[in-house]
């Protein structure tokens, strides 16, 4: 792995599979199921993945009050994970808040529809203006 856009980028995948897996009440391992998609051990994916699980509450409700006409639960599952990894690191890392919705932007992007792609972005920027100043 290059750089933490990768990184992301498999934290989205986990994250996805993890939630197929939930839903599919099949148990599985946090850690197994990042390492099927990374070879090596990455502590930013491990600190995505556990942060956003530990914090999904908090993240889904700040999604569901920022979004237009819509809820988390209605967006497709790779896009809940896209956007669970901006609004987790905007609320909870030391990302740039720049950084944090760009890498969102860019890998909505890649995985989804422009309309979700402005989306994501509309609720992260939101986010970083509203929540940011309390």
């Amino acid at each position: 792995m290059k750089n933490r856009s990768e990184a992301r980028e498999i934290a989205i995948k986990s994250l996805y599979k993890m939630d197929i897996l939930k839903n599919a009440k099949v148990e599985y391992d946090i850690k197994e199921v990042i390492k099927e998609e990374c070879e090596i051990q990455n502590d930013f994916v491990e600190e995505l993945v556990q942060g956003i699980l530990e914090h999904q509450k908090e993240i889904d409700q700040l999604a569901d009050k920022y979004l237009k006409d819509w809820t988390l639960s209605r967006l497709n599952k790779v896009d809940q994970a896209i956007l669970r990894v901006g609004i987790y690191e905007l609320m909870y890392t030391n990302t740039p808040s720049v950084v944090a919705i760009n890498e969102a932007v860019e890998l909505s992007k890649k995985y989804s529809e422009e309309a979700v792609t402005k989306m994501i972005n509309a609720v992260l920027d939101s986010i970083y203006h509203e929540e940011e100043k309390e």
